[in-house]
């Protein structure tokens, strides 16, 4: 005999069916924040959504130099027709790569040494065509590098230049020489990196595995640790203008732990169509340091909106 429902046991199913209705409404919600699409451009360039361009979500990582070539990735594309939307400054290369692997971005810009280092972590390729052959290999097989383009932004250690003329400083080898008293500071994920903390005592047996102070992505955090004395030793990126601004010295790295440094297009390979590929690939062309590193001046020093400068760059690049 069935028995009859009681109005808590209707109340009770109602309530479970409302949460039901309501957990699907969040996950929707989420899946398209994190810039997924249930029409996406399929892997020979069509596109279910109508529109023979395209569309894509490019993706940055948290430093103001990638997030200005999201930017001009964005600007170029949107001058080629595709439908842009940008999530920008999500957090450092192991949530990005994620996400891309997944999909939910499609385009972000790359550093294709950086990049190695993070997938293989015993690679050994420093020159640009050994990085770019390895990187190929090691790739998630639905992701792909475009064309890298000739500009460069590598991770470099640099020290006062107080410190620097006190203990003869010159190259990250000489930090043999302090690196019991000094202590490193960068970004937290550079402490488990080879391309960092790990590298430094492998490759030039400085350890800092103990004296390592968690910061940000080369911002403002790290520079006024090195110029208060919090950090004697900090990671910037070799285009940061504060380098200059402050009169740090940066040191060589005569072994090239940091390699080669090509800034490149990753890409979801089901989300681009040959439109996308070529607009990026010229933009790869366009670049090279001298310009990426006035660029990225505009941005940090001269405080100009990044999505100005990237649209100052594209037109006088030609590209749009």
């Amino acid at each position: 005999m069935t028995p009859v429902p009681t109005k808590g046991n209707r109340m009770k199913r109602r309530t479970r069916l409302l949460s039901t209705l309501a957990l699907a409404a969040i996950t929707a919600t989420a899946l398209a924040a994190c810039g997924s699409s249930s029409n996406p451009v399929s892997s020979e360039g069509g596109n279910d959504s109508g529109s023979s361009a395209g569309s894509v979500v490019i993706g940055s990582t948290n430093f103001p130099e990638n997030e200005l070539l999201a930017n001009i990735y964005a600007d170029v594309l949107r001058a080629k027709g595709v439908k842009v939307s940008t999530q920008l400054n999500i957090g450092s290369r192991e949530i990005v790569y994620k996400l891309i692997q997944s999909g939910k971005i499609t385009v972000l810009p790359e550093y294709n040494g950086a990049l190695l280092a993070y997938l293989d972590p015993k690679t050994t390729a420093t020159t640009k065509d050994a990085t770019d052959q390895e990187l190929s290999a090691k790739l998630d097989p639905k992701l792909e590098v475009l064309e890298p383009s000739s500009a460069e932004d590598k991770d470099s250690l640099n020290v006062t230049k107080a410190n620097a003329e006190k203990y003869d400083l010159h190259s990250i080898a000489d930090l043999t020489k302090v690196a019991d008293t000094f202590t490193l500071g960068g970004p937290p994920e550079f402490k488990t990196r080879l391309q960092g903390v790990v590298g430094l005592k492998s490759v030039y047996g400085v350890d800092f595995s103990d004296r390592f102070q968690p910061l940000d992505e080369a911002g403002k955090l790290t520079i006024d640790a090195l110029k208060d004395g919090s950090v004697q030793v900090a990671d910037i990126f070799s285009t940061d203008p504060s380098i200059v601004a402050n009169n740090f010295v940066t040191l060589t790295d005569p072994k090239g732990l940091f390699g080669a440094q090509n800034v490149v297009p990753l890409v979801y390979k089901a989300g681009v169509n040959q439109t996308i590929v070529d607009a990026l690939n010229a933009v790869s062309a366009k670049l090279d340091t001298p310009t990426l590193a006035r660029l990225v001046s505009e941005v940090v020093s001269d405080k100009k909106d990044s999505t100005a400068v990237a649209s100052e760059f594209a037109k006088s690049a030609g590209l749009v």
